[in-house]
């Protein structure tokens, strides 16, 4: 553990203006009440930098570039005021047996109150020999590492559901964080990649109370995935007025109309990409003229049909009628079988009768 967060914030030239600023910031992003931000000021600035403990499994290496790119703070400030990032791979100087040391001594020192981060599935397979580092499987290091842990922020959608190598037909046994540890309280923090300044918040959060955000049934904290990317989106509007570009070129595209015919998963993937977006809050996929592809959500890649409408039709008459529709073309469909299967069976008596006359 090191000093107060305050004195390290300080010695890099942060004025309590700025820094009490920043939390309020934050407590209105996570719908905290307005004196949220001066309470999270004064327990952030109290609180020692946290030991915290990243370990990356079966993934790509996309959280580890989206955080990079946080703004709010940045990575290196992060790193260097907010906590004290003891062990990830891509980040840390040392490698090999010094970083391998460098994970177990911030495990001993600080047993019991560091925060363990994972992102990447744990394959299960051949008894985890899909992924080792050091010569050992993901699944024993993970056990060891949540052993000692206070909390695990499970980071992005490999590590929150499996993500990607859990699809089908899921070759090595790919299982998300939660499948494993089951006595320790976990944060899912999906995407693919996930936003950085969510994972900001949730630290914040926890340096703050001492406990992880209020989460939803999936695990995910509701301060971020409380609403669907369709509640918020910019392009709700021409949805509303049954407005949908055709193809990505045509007029509809160009006129920012809704992606919802071109496949956008938007009403069924829970995310804050349309409010907090992406770069500094420069764009996000909708925004950029691409539809959601649902990827905060679980089993996501499964569900494919990335360019494939969703079933639902925009216009909710228009959906009550086509249900009508529908259901009175399935009545119409199994009193249509009925019949073809009473005349199969009739048409059949009638031809073995006959065969037997024939006899």
């Amino acid at each position: 553990m090191q000093g107060p967060l305050i004195d390290s914030l300080t010695r890099q030239g942060i004025t309590r203006r700025t820094f009490l600023k920043y939390c309020a910031t934050l407590a209105s992003m996570m719908a905290l009440p307005p004196t949220a931000g001066r309470a999270m000021a004064e327990a952030m600035a109290a609180a020692k930098r946290p030991s915290v403990i990243w370990l990356p499994f079966q993934e790509c290496t996309g959280c580890t570039e989206s955080i990079t790119r946080s703004h709010s703070p940045t990575i290196e400030g992060m790193i260097f005021d907010m906590i004290s990032l003891d062990y990830q791979e891509t980040l840390m100087a040392a490698a090999g047996f010094q970083a391998e040391e460098a994970r177990h001594n911030a495990m001993k020192e600080n047993a019991g109150k560091y925060l363990l981060i994972v992102d990447g599935s744990i394959p299960l397979a051949i008894d985890g020999a899909y992924s080792c580092i050091g010569g050992r499987s993901n699944v024993d290091i993970l056990k060891e590492a949540a052993a000692g842990c206070a909390a695990i922020v499970a980071m992005g959608s490999c590590a929150s559901y499996g993500g990607i190598p859990k699809a089908n037909p899921n070759p090595t046994g790919a299982v998300s964080v939660a499948d494993v540890i089951k006595d320790k309280p976990i944060v899912n923090i999906p995407g693919c990649p996930p936003i950085p300044v969510v994972m900001t918040g949730v630290l914040a959060h926890y340096l703050t109370f001492g406990a992880l955000p209020e989460l939803d049934d999936k695990g995910r904290p509701k301060a971020f995935f409380g609403d669907t990317i369709h509640d918020r989106c910019y392009r709700r509007p021409f949805y509303d007025q049954g407005k949908f570009a055709k193809t990505f070129d045509d007029e509809g595209a160009r006129n920012g109309w809704c992606l919802f015919e071109l496949g956008c998963k938007g009403p069924v993937t829970h995310n804050a990409c349309a409010t907090v977006k992406w770069n500094g809050g420069t764009s996000w996929p909708v925004e950029s003229g691409h539809g959601c592809l649902g990827c905060s959500e679980p089993d996501f890649w499964d569900a494919g049909g990335f360019y494939k409408a969703l079933s639902t039709p925009a216009d909710p008459l228009r959906f009550a009628a086509a249900a009508a529709v529908v259901g009175a073309g399935a009545g119409v469909a199994v009193s249509f079988a009925n019949r073809a299967k009473k005349d199969a069976a009739k048409t059949a008596h009638e031809t073995t009768t006959l065969a037997d006359l024939e006899k």
